[in-house]
């Protein structure tokens, strides 16, 4: 099982990064997938997911700025962020459990994020 998180990068405040999760070894449509990230000296915090029914939810700092999307074709999740500010500066792993279940069973390696001027 692979989850190859990437798309991470420096920009500015106000600007924009979209952020992949390509993954195999799975069986992709039949689970649910998410984005967590670790600021430093934070704890790690759920960001947004995508359940095998598309449907999403995020966290109440990002909704509005940040949409997640998924394609089955290429077993694939994007997290599109818009409107960055330097609280988003983070670690972004991308996580995958089976649809249903409660616990995120296969992790990403992280992909860095830095929001600044």
């Amino acid at each position: 099982v692979q989850l190859q998180a990437s798309g991470g990068g420096l920009v500015q405040p106000g600007g924009s990064l979209t952020l992949s999760c390509a993954t195999s070894g799975f069986i992709f449509d039949d689970y649910a997938i998410a984005w967590f990230r670790q600021a430093p000296g934070k704890e790690r915090e759920f960001v947004a997911g995508i359940d095998k029914w598309w449907s999403t939810s995020y966290a109440d700092a990002v909704k509005d700025r940040f949409t997640i999307s998924r394609d089955n074709a290429q077993n694939t999740v994007y997290l599109q962020m818009n409107s960055l500010n330097v609280e988003d500066t983070a670690v972004y792993y991308c996580a995958a459990k089976r649809a249903g279940t409660t616990n995120y069973l296969y992790w990403g390696q992280g992909t860095l994020v830095t929001v600044s001027s």
